[in-house]
């Protein structure tokens, strides 16, 4: 990838930083602590509750690998200097989809402000990707997994 940085708000960037703190000053010690009073129950090539314990702290591991990757790649987006007619990170657009008539916003977002169930996806998504860069007026045609979705953009403002 030639720009692998993370477009985050503020709030998103935040988020995720809290994210982590907590996996790993709070979760991963529970954890450790679990691993360690199972490994005092004796023979550990039986012990499921030693293995559950390896396993779930191996998981934790990743998650705080993953938050640290996304943290290190972030940059905070300053909206004040992006273009008020072009659907960019921090936008919610208004769309039609042309197949079915049926209207549908979304909020386009960054890592930690992602909320698929309230129509806020993530600029990286293929949705957000297909709508990035499209004015009102403009039609997007979009690959997804179950097909082609065609849109026309009907509007656009910024959040904050």
């Amino acid at each position: 990838m030639a720009d692998d940085r993370i477009p985050m708000s503020k709030e998103g960037y935040e988020k995720l930083k809290a994210e982590l703190d907590y996996l790993s000053n709070v979760k991963m010690i529970e954890i450790t602590k679990r691993v360690a009073a199972a490994r005092e129950l004796g023979d550990l090539s039986e012990n499921a509750e030693y293995h559950a314990a390896r396993e779930d702290q191996g998981m934790c591991q990743a998650e705080i690998n993953d938050l640290k990757a996304k943290l290190a790649r972030a940059y905070i987006v300053d909206t004040s200097n992006l273009p008020k007619d072009t659907v960019v990170f921090g936008t919610r657009v208004k769309v039609v989809n042309l197949d079915d008539d049926e209207e549908e916003e979304y909020e386009l977002v960054g890592p930690g402000d992602d909320d698929p169930l309230n129509n806020r996806i993530l600029t990286t998504s293929p949705i957000g990707q297909g709508l990035l860069g499209k004015k009102v007026g403009e039609t997007a045609v979009i690959q997804v997994p179950r097909g082609e979705l065609r849109y026309k953009v009907l509007s656009v403002e910024f959040l904050h």
